[in-house]
């Protein structure tokens, strides 16, 4: 399939072989995907990303795809089970669509199978014909200032997954003994990480956060949260949605100071140029909320914008007690973008908690080329590049974060996975795809058993979800997760081999 072929409404793939020669018609017959001959594809990442991959392979109508779906943890969905904040219910729903991909006859989900490990990529080319990376962007950027290693100073990314339950993040402790904290970024994530911090036990207690971390968060004695940003209002990363909901706290007042509220001249120029209207209405609300008095609610969370964290300050047992923080101005570059810079105006706040959430970046995965400037895998429209010649790597795709970096909402993923899915189709068209000893996928989950036991299938994906709800429905709340890989198994009576 060319890239100019067309993509109908619902999002089916077609592609017309009218014209194709002799050659090309007896290739056809004797290429992967057919129904005696399917094309065999490995998913390695069972988050959004991966199952929108599937969902547009099993959309397309001119080939048989298999489809197996792996994950490193023994649950799917990946951030959206582990990312989404618990106070987000409504969003997690989009998991009614993933279970239904990954019911599909010809789709088989492998929990608990890591990447390199137990399924290395030679053993990879011998099962499938093609192999589709959707790993995400695992670990946090930092922010390179003195202090970021003391203790109290977190990555968003670590506090997000804890109050999740994933089982990596688990057994951290943050210490929620002070009565401020600093979350530094204005993104959506660090939205939520303000948000988890001023929200009530009453409120967290009717969610699906882990229990561990609802007991902690239950005798926080934090009464100030600043949320800091190192560009103005109309820069702020977050949704209006996510904003307009920070002005609703039940348990929090949330306040701008005056003068940061109002827009430097460049970015009022801008605003004005460009009418934009979520960008207007984002700068109505920060405005509004620098015009807020105070209720007295327990808790009050400030927005700060134009300042950035220079240094951490801590005691003598290395935990922190303070940030210094610079204020900024906006100057326009060659291309017009505003960015920051540092004045001579500084200003220290008393913090005991801070939270960076300044970007996320990919993880490289075993034998697969990886950008160490970006932290993506090197990829053209979700073809995997070699690192030396810049070509396509035969059978070798990428879809998501992984791909693009960390940019968009969970639904920006499906028209990314269908421009990779695009390149697949046309790969597969020409022959360019892996040449596998054992395409079958009886083949596979013999291998894949061979190479890790303990594997869950989504069979007893749903036995564990089933569970977890039962047990959320005797507390009024969405589920109870397991946190522990081992309680999963041992709810799925699963025990290693001794």
């Amino acid at each position: 399939m060319h890239a100019s072929d067309p993509v109908s409404a619902n999002g089916v793939l077609s592609r017309c072989v009218a014209g194709m020669s002799n050659h090309e018609k007896e290739r056809q017959m004797t290429q992967p995907g057919t129904e005696t001959n399917p094309l065999r594809v490995a998913i390695i990442g069972a988050g959004p990303s991966g199952f929108y991959v599937a969902e547009h392979l099993l959309q397309q109508q001119d080939y048989v795809v298999e489809i197996d779906l792996f994950d490193r943890l023994p649950t799917p969905y990946g951030l959206v089970r582990g990312g989404v904040a618990p106070d987000h219910q409504k969003i997690k729903s989009v998991t009614k669509t993933y279970e239904k991909i990954a019911a599909h006859p010809r789709v088989r989900f492998y929990g608990g199978v890591e990447f390199g490990t137990d399924l290395p990529l030679s053993l990879s080319r011998r099962l499938y014909h093609q192999i589709v990376y959707t790993t995400g962007a695992q670990t946090d950027r930092q922010m390179g200032i003195p202090g970021e290693e003391l203790q109290g100073s977190h990555p968003a990314t670590a506090f997000v997954a804890w109050f999740n339950g994933h089982p990596d993040f688990r057994d951290l402790t943050f210490d929620f003994s002070h009565d401020s904290a600093a979350v530094v970024g204005v993104g959506n994530v660090a939205v939520d990480v303000a948000r988890i911090l001023c929200r009530t036990t009453d409120e967290l207690a009717k969610t699906d956060i882990a229990d561990y971390a609802l007991e902690a968060l239950s005798q926080s004695r934090i009464k100030k949260v600043y949320m800091l940003g190192r560009r103005g209002p109309a820069q702020a990363a977050f949704t209006n949605p996510e904003l307009r909901e920070l002005g609703e706290l039940p348990g929090a007042d949330v306040w701008v100071p005056p003068a940061e509220a109002v827009l430097d001249d460049l970015s009022q120029a801008a605003l004005e140029a460009c009418q934009d209207r979520a960008t207007s209405r984002k700068v109505a609300m920060i405005s509004d909320y620098a015009k807020r008095a105070g209720t007295g609610k327990a808790r009050k969370l400030v927005l700060r914008f134009l300042v950035s964290p220079e240094e951490l300050y801590g005691n003598e047992a290395n935990r922190v007690t303070g940030m210094r923080i610079v204020h900024n101005e906006l100057y326009a570059t060659e291309d017009g973008a505003l960015r920051p810079r540092p004045t001579d105006v500084f200003e220290d706040l008393s913090v005991g908690l801070v939270f960076r959430s300044v970007g996320y970046q990919g993880v490289a995965l075993p034998d697969v080329p990886f950008d160490t400037r970006r932290y993506t895998i090197p990829n053209e429209k979700g073809r995997v590049l070699h690192p030396e010649t810049s070509q396509p790597v035969v059978g070798q795709y990428v879809s998501g974060w992984i791909k693009r970096g960390p940019s968009g909402v969970i639904g920006t993923n499906k028209p990314d996975a269908l421009e990779t899915v695009r390149c697949m189709l046309e790969d597969l068209r020409n022959g360019e795809v892996w040449t596998p000893d054992a395409p079958a996928p009886k083949a596979a989950e013999h291998r894949i058993h061979e190479q890790q036991p303990l594997y869950v299938s989504f069979a007893d994906w749903q036995r564990l979800d089933a569970i977890e709800v039962a047990q959320g429905e005797a507390e009024g709340r969405p589920r109870v997760k397991f946190t522990r890989v081992a309680d999963m198994l041992s709810a799925l009576h699963k025990t290693p081999a001794s």
